[in-house]
């Protein structure tokens, strides 16, 4: 396996440079990708950052205003793959039951019954998650870590693969809660898909006006072929120098003066996934310094707390990530001769020397 420390020794053989992951996951993910984006409309990255998580056995948390199409990204990711799908409508009125199962006991039997909730699927979709208490939005915690849901003292593994969607409005919106910094730091990563071009909104009135695209929507790849690609994106190469990269960047946040919380270090192991979800989504056996980079923001910027004073010279915690971005340096691959242009539909910058 070629790492880019390794790379920048072999000169530019194109057969090195070629080498890729495994066509399987590159054909299977491209066909999972084109369903989604016939759903939602101009937001390829949106849709690549969905799979990056999907790829790093993350959880993704969507959140914009009403109508941009939360749900729906949601929904075509779903039923793009050939999974156990259930959706959970969070309301007021939902309790933590509704999500993990209940015992029930059984008059035949004179036993208690195990009745799974809505958390035993592959695939979860959590709408409008901070409309729930408190109470309720943390019976998802254990199975957001760990994958288990355990009821009267009794623990049960969830399906693989695993991944809950959850959308929420801005906390600013009436009759929302904020999550929990625990339930925040559980989510891979935060995506905000914002409003559509002018041309992207006018060819959804052309497509949705009709009828409802998910409607035809048919899945494209199979949960074990899922499980497959899951698999080989943990054998992605990450160099101990990206790995440092990932951590000082991790660490910068601890000690910044805009923010009272830093990010924890699952955040640093959430990175490191996504990164190498990203370098297998662009064919690459090896992560890069850019792959860090350019998931920097959606990975950690959802789990900082900006100080009051920041607050009010209205610093965002995005803000600050950029910042750090720019004043850690990033690791360099000796002997390479120029810039190497990395990172596909990521790519913010170039892998270079000083």
């Amino acid at each position: 396996m070629t790492t880019y420390d390794d790379r920048a020794s072999l000169g530019n053989s194109p057969a090195r440079a070629e080498s890729r992951v495994g066509d399987d996951l590159t054909a299977t993910m491209e066909r999972v990708r084109s369903s989604v984006e016939a759903v939602i409309e101009g937001k390829p990255e949106v849709v690549r950052l969905s799979l990056t998580v999907l790829l790093a056995e993350g959880h993704l948390l969507i959140e914009d205003v009403p109508g941009v199409g939360k749900t729906m990204l949601a929904k075509a990711l779903a039923r793009s793959i050939d999974c156990s799908v259930r959706r959970i409508q969070f309301t007021p009125d939902l309790l933590p039951s509704d999500i993990t199962g209940v015992s029930i006991w059984d008059q035949q039997r004179r036993d208690f019954e195990f009745k799974p909730g809505a958390i035993f699927a592959q695939i979860v979709i959590g709408d409008e998650i901070n409309r729930a208490s408190p109470k309720t939005q943390s019976a998802l915690l254990e199975s957001l870590e760990e994958r288990q849901v355990t009821i009267d003292g009794t623990t049960y593994e969830l399906p693989s693969p695993f991944m809950v969607v959850a959308t929420q409005n801005p906390v600013e919106m009436e009759g929302t809660y904020p999550l929990p910094e625990a339930q925040r730091d559980r989510f891979m990563a935060r995506v905000s898909i914002g409003y559509p071009s002018a041309d992207a909104e006018l060819q959804m009135l052309d497509i949705h006006g009709g009828v409802n695209p998910l409607d035809d929507l048919q899945p494209v790849a199979h949960a074990h072929d899922i499980v497959k690609l899951v698999e080989a994106v943990r054998n992605v190469h990450v160099a101990e120098s990206v790995r440092r990269y990932a951590v000082d960047l991790v660490a910068a946040t601890r000690t910044h003066p805009d923010l009272r919380l830093g990010a924890s270090p699952r955040a640093t192991l959430h990175l490191l996934r996504a990164a190498r979800a990203a370098a297998a989504l662009n064919g690459r056996e090896y992560a890069l310094p850019d792959d860090v980079q350019a998931l920097a923001v959606a990975v950690l910027a959802h789990r900082l707390l900006p100080t009051a004073q920041a607050q009010l010279n209205r610093r965002t915690a995005e803000q600050v990530v950029e910042e750090i971005l720019q004043g850690i340096p990033v690791p360099t691959a000796a002997g390479q001769q120029s810039g190497l242009a990395v990172g596909g539909g990521y790519g913010r910058q170039q892998f270079r020397r000083p």
